[in-house]
């Protein structure tokens, strides 16, 4: 049963740019200021690798969320592809999952920006350092966070036209920064650089596997961001012509501006910067890497505006993900998962009750993470675990859901939703152990809330969760546990550390076939074709699109 808490309704007010640059500016954020440096201390020059291999990886499933956002556009729409094809249960683990990451979004890009801002002498007060990483201090850096976050909270509460307006100037700074720093390193660009110290792939970052450490540790996290526009699908003017347009022109642009960042970074980079080896790779001047590099060129002009930047760029994916979030609330508020309260829209057509409570959670983030490197490589596996889904559910809604119009159809789509999942499923195992055992906390965690939300209800109030149309779950979560445990990838040590039993190459081909065979297994076991239509036919009323909004 779908709730009917809602005073007004979600207002279909943004264009194509607006949702290309929702996902665009939920893309080029912090990650662009710490994760150039991030992947060449862990796989030095093949750091340039690392990002068009993520990007592959993410653009694959990238184009199975466009082909989905197409046809079920909608507030909050990853929730609902996996509650079409597997019921309450599946809709609920992959919407908390999303949740979690979506609403941890802010609280990185707010502590991303107080840490370059604390470089600046009157304001070293913002954080400081603990075992080298800088944290909030508390109280005087943490009220200025949460004082930061409540403004994402203000812009969001005016409605999504507002909203949209002021991310779309923020995007185009944030695109214009990063091509200018790019132009203006490849002036200094030294060709030895992605040779130095051992080769392209240096025995000091473990050769070709510090390229794939690399990759949970700065580069996935930047690069994500694409779904933003199907979150926001329920506001878009003309959904069906757009969202899938945004979802792929803001990949692209993104998996382009990354790989052109890590090219003029390792180039610009100066002798003295790499002579104790890439993992030691540091700057006089702790003011983060790109400003340290242009202070060490003597760009000043180019250090004044990335410190701009430094505010901006992650303030605006702060305030995107202030909307996602609560658009996923809104998503599971009406499948009745959590209190329906979540599911009202006020007259300004937002979501009130969502960006309240991201707000709260966001500030309470700060007090278990208060680092970015601490949040980064668990809110990237969170991300993750809200990807690997949509494979499944497109596969089965093809099947399922044959006949609903498609405005992108995905070419080759039998190869690629396999093949997306098991990239999903790689990307998970990368995160290593340390980051896989927080992912299922979370996940417990949230199986308990949504047993408290569902005995709190009247019995005829209560969802139906299908849970044996979502049981590939339970083994795919417990195998990815005890795979990512005797893995390759090393985790912090004692319990949370894997025992390294699975050799290197190996270990993926391991999580390949374990990908697969739950992937056929899912599909054996999702909804059958009458209970999708009718999941389907409960949300009509939002697949619709108004005459007006058709028009334009």
């Amino acid at each position: 049963m779908v709730t009917e808490a809602h005073a007004g309704k979600l207002r279909r007010e943004v264009g194509l740019i607006g949702l290309t640059f929702f996902s665009l500016g939920s893309i080029i954020g912090s990650g662009w200021l710490f994760g150039a440096m991030n992947a060449a201390k862990h796989a030095g020059p093949a750091a340039v690798l690392a990002w068009p291999l993520a990007g592959v990886m993410l653009l694959t499933l990238a184009l199975i969320h466009a082909e989905l956002g197409g046809m079920y556009p909608m507030a909050g729409a990853t929730v609902r592809f996996s509650h079409y094809a597997f019921g309450g249960f599946g809709g609920f683990t992959i919407g908390w999952a999303s949740w979690i990451y979506s609403m941890a979004i802010a609280p990185i890009e707010v502590q991303a920006s107080l840490t370059y801002a604390s470089a600046i002498e009157p304001l070293h007060w913002l954080t400081h350092k603990v075992h080298g990483t800088a944290v909030v201090t508390f109280p005087a850096g943490y009220i200025v966070a949460a004082l930061l976050m409540l403004l994402f909270t203000i812009i969001n509460a005016f409605g999504v036209k507002v909203f949209a307006t002021a991310n779309t100037y923020s995007v185009w700074w944030k695109i214009a920064i990063p091509l200018l720093t790019v132009v203006t390193f490849l002036f200094f660009l030294h060709p030895e650089n992605f040779t130095a110290q051992g080769g392209f792939f240096p025995s000091s970052t473990n050769g070709i596997k510090g390229m794939f450490l690399a990759l949970p540790l700065g580069v996935i996290f930047a690069e994500l961001g694409f779904e933003s526009a199907v979150e926001m699908a329920g506001e878009a003017r003309n959904p069906r012509r757009d969202v899938w347009r945004a979802v792929i022109y803001s990949t692209l642009i993104g998996i382009a501006i990354y790989t052109l960042l890590q090219v003029a970074f390792l180039g610009a980079l100066q002798p003295g910067d790499i002579a104790h080896g890439w993992p030691n790779l540091s700057f006089t001047h702790d003011i983060g890497p790109y400003a340290g590099l242009a202070t060490v060129l003597g760009l000043t002009w180019l250090v004044v505006l990335l410190y701009a930047d430094a505010f901006i760029s992650p303030t605006g994916t702060g305030l995107i993900y202030t909307g996602t979030q609560a658009r996923l609330l809104y998503g599971m508020g009406r499948e009745r998962y959590i209190p329906d309260r979540f599911a009202f829209v006020n007259t300004r057509g937002v979501p009130i009750y969502g960006i309240i409570f991201g707000w709260i959670m966001g500030v309470i983030l700060f007090l278990p993470f208060p680092g970015w490197e601490t949040l980064v490589s668990f809110i990237t596996s969170a991300a993750v675990l809200m990807y690997t889904a949509t494979p499944l559910a497109m596969a089965h809604l093809r099947r399922a859901d044959p006949h609903r119009d498609r405005p992108f159809r995905l070419p080759c789509a039998s190869f690629l939703n396999p093949l997306g999942f098991v990239f999903a499923t790689l990307l998970l195992y990368w995160a290593s152990w340390q980051t896989v055992w927080r992912l299922l906390a979370a996940v417990v965690a949230g199986f308990v809330l949504l047993t408290i939300s569902y005995y709190s209800r009247p019995a005829a109030e209560r969802p139906n969760l299908e849970m044996r149309h979502s049981v590939w779950i339970w083994p795919y979560l417990v195998g990815m546990g005890i795979i990512s445990y005797y893995g390759a990838f090393p985790g912090e040590g004692g319990l949370f550390r894997s025992h390294e039993v699975l050799p290197f190459g190996w270990d993926f081909l391991v999580v390949a076939a374990f990908a697969l065979v739950i992937y056929y297994f899912a599909l054996v076991t999702a909804l059958p074709y009458e209970r999708v239509q009718e999941h389907v036919a409960r949300d009509d009323f939002e697949l619709a699109v108004e005459p007006a909004a058709r028009a334009a």
